[in-house]
């Protein structure tokens, strides 16, 4: 039998967690109301240990293993028992909003481009990888939020989740250069005239011109999941809170330009907070 302090302790652990790892999301979090929270960071804890699990393993196939293993646990549904907070967390987050396993089978493949050094082949490409990931993690949050409400909002979560995701390779540019790792489309390179070798090296004027391609991409999708979230019913908004920060990310890059190569970019917590305060008010 777990008792109450265990329980709680396993609570406690998830949000430590969660704060450590994935701030954006931890932040957003005293906008959701009380009853949902512990099931939305999970959902969040879970994307953020699958989005480590490259920094944490020195070749692909340990890495493959590691997702295999969310695979099997999400797969086998027996919550308490994995040792694991986020795992069981999940588990019984699925469980109690009777989330589709299917979609995280998805999200667990898509992960595995993290691992490798490939190139992302184009726009198409990008939009189905976050389209996996970020845009599902979205519209399971809905689904915990409000399930009647959650079909509602599948457009602008997909257009949400390809800027929040633009957004993250911004911020990710230098770790994204130590590991020899491009997520920029092979198009948008191509068109801006600048190889993967220059990106990587940062160059200049090529680099500079694939950045500001990069922008323009994620913020035609920000634009596209703004005009469509005054539709969304309130009771789904906090599920949009952490791509509220996408366009503010853009903006810092377009300001830093060549910077961004070197140095993340960041927004304070203060700033972070007052967004989301915004976005949940408008």
């Amino acid at each position: 039998m777990v008792s109450s302090s265990d329980t709680q302790d396993e609570r406690n652990a998830l949000f430590s967690f969660l704060e450590r790892e994935d701030r954006d999301r931890s932040l957003s979090l005293p906008f959701v109301p009380a009853d949902r929270r512990t099931a939305l960071a999970a959902l969040y804890a879970f994307n953020a240990e699958t989005a480590r699990i490259r920094d944490l393993v020195s070749q692909p196939m340990p890495g493959e293993i590691r997702l295999q293993w969310w695979r099997d646990l999400i797969a086998s549904g027996a919550f308490g028992g994995s040792g694991h907070p986020t795992g069981d967390a999940l588990l019984e987050t699925i469980s109690h909003y009777d989330l589709p396993r299917s979609a995280f089978d998805r999200f667990l493949e898509a992960r595995i481009f993290d691992l490798y050094d490939d190139p992302m082949s184009s726009r198409t490409a990008f939009e189905a990888y976050a389209g996996e990931t970020q845009s599902t993690l979205i519209m399971l949050a809905a689904m915990v939020l409000s399930r009647p409400d959650a079909g509602q909002i599948s457009d602008a979560a997909g257009h949400a989740g390809v800027a929040q995701t633009v957004g993250a390779v911004i911020r990710a540019l230098p770790l994204h250069r130590r590991r020899g790792q491009i997520y920029v489309p092979a198009d948008i390179l191509s068109a801006s005239g600048c190889t993967p070798e220059a990106f990587l090296k940062a160059e200049p004027e090529p680099a500079s011109r694939a950045l500001a391609a990069l922008i323009a991409f994620g913020r035609d999708h920000d634009t596209r999941w703004r005009e469509r979230v005054a539709a969304v019913p309130k009771a789904l908004r906090p599920a949009f809170l952490p791509a509220t920060l996408a366009s503010g990310i853009f903006q810092a890059a377009e300001k830093v330009g060549i910077g961004a190569f070197s140095e993340p970019i960041t927004i304070g917590p203060l700033r972070k907070s007052w967004r989301f305060w915004r976005a949940m008010r408008s």
